[in-house]
């Protein structure tokens, strides 16, 4: 059996929702790909050679190594939903998506790994692929009480363009919109993303809970309202504003989508936008993806943004148009450059 799940690139949305706000990304045509096949006994054997690690997981003991302990938490969250495995597989895990750079690695294998296990249990099931992000989520986030949205479970598993709202319930949409190509960039610099995810989800959520105490009245779905802001301090009123214009940014770029005609350009700016509030708010960018950036757009690009939780790792860029000279442009400010679509979501591939 091989599973292939595709990386994702978040376009409008960064770091709102987990807060319960809507999202907009697009699953990208770097993909992990997962196989494997029944052994006897019980105990799973991994090999990742693009990590160079094994792993050996007893079927018999599935306590938790460690805080991120996904192979483990998936078997747990597919058990629970009743499935069961007498037998143990062996694994392997190949993938082109950056590691450990925001582009949703971590969750296209651990979409992967859910995907690859309903196929394997005793009694197989065959999950649709709202299902699998569902229970990703649970692996993932859930059951190590992490910080993060359901962004990356949903874009990886369904693939394509989707609008995600998970509050006050989970809603997905696809954005049937061919925007065309991106150039990925990575620029090599190491991220914490759990200390990056807690304190700017903490920033936004302090302040959130000062408005709402001053103002009962106070909904963060609605669009406009009249608020008492003189509670908060001035670095906590930058933050609230530059939550609401990201928010707003991304409701433009919704309505853009949806139109037959498309102004690329109008996107690309509000890519940008985005990427202005990330940086100056938020302070997430780094010196090295704002000069990535910088470079993509005197190429050519429309747009870019950081991509992810941020303090490192990638970068996008939109090149509907001359994406190589773009490339080239990023590369020569140090970055690593893959050129992406958009791409469908995890299914099976073949039976090895």
């Amino acid at each position: 059996m091989e599973i292939s799940t595709p990386g994702r690139i978040c376009l409008f949305g960064e770091h709102q929702d987990y807060l319960g706000l809507p999202i907009i990304a697009l699953a990208i045509s770097l993909r992990i790909n997962l196989s494997g096949k029944k052994i006897s006994g019980r105990v799973i054997h991994i090999n990742m050679p693009d990590i160079k690690e094994q792993k050996k997981i007893s079927l018999d003991d599935l306590d938790y190594r460690d805080s991120r302990d996904y192979f483990r938490s998936g078997i747990k969250v597919c058990q629970n939903e009743g499935l069961r495995f007498s037998e143990g597989f062996t694994c392997k895990i190949k993938s082109k998506i950056p590691i450990k750079a925001g582009t949703s690695s971590s969750s296209a294998l651990v979409v992967s790994w859910i995907n690859f296990l309903s196929r394997m249990a005793d009694d197989s099931v065959k999950w649709d692929q709202k299902k699998i992000a569902e229970l990703a989520y649970k692996a993932e986030v859930e059951e190590f009480n992490e910080s993060g949205g359901m962004m990356d479970q949903y874009s990886t598993s369904l693939g394509e363009m989707i609008y995600l709202e998970s509050s006050p319930k989970v809603r997905v949409k696809i954005i049937n919109t061919n925007l065309g190509t991106f150039v990925l960039g990575d620029s090599g610099e190491e991220k914490d993303t759990m200390k990056i995810l807690d304190r700017c989800k903490l920033n936004q959520k302090l302040v959130l809970d000062k408005i709402y105490q001053n103002n009962s009245e106070f909904d963060i779905y609605k669009k406009s309202q009249t608020l008492d802001l003189s509670i908060l301090t001035e670095n906590e009123k930058k933050i609230f504003n530059g939550l609401l214009k990201s928010k707003n940014i991304l409701e433009l770029a919704h309505l853009e989508l949806k139109k037959s005609n498309l102004n690329k350009r109008f996107i690309g700016n509000l890519l940008l936008e985005h990427h202005q509030v990330l940086r100056d708010v938020l302070k997430v960018s780094t010196s090295k993806i704002d000069r990535m950036i910088e470079a993509a757009m005197k190429a050519g690009a429309l747009g870019g943004k950081i991509n992810g939780s941020g303090g490192g790792g990638c970068m996008f860029a939109y090149a509907p148009t001359n994406p190589e000279k773009v490339a080239k442009a990023i590369k020569s400010v140090g970055g690593k450059t893959y050129i992406v679509n958009s791409d469908i979501g995890t299914m099976k591939i073949k039976e090895v």
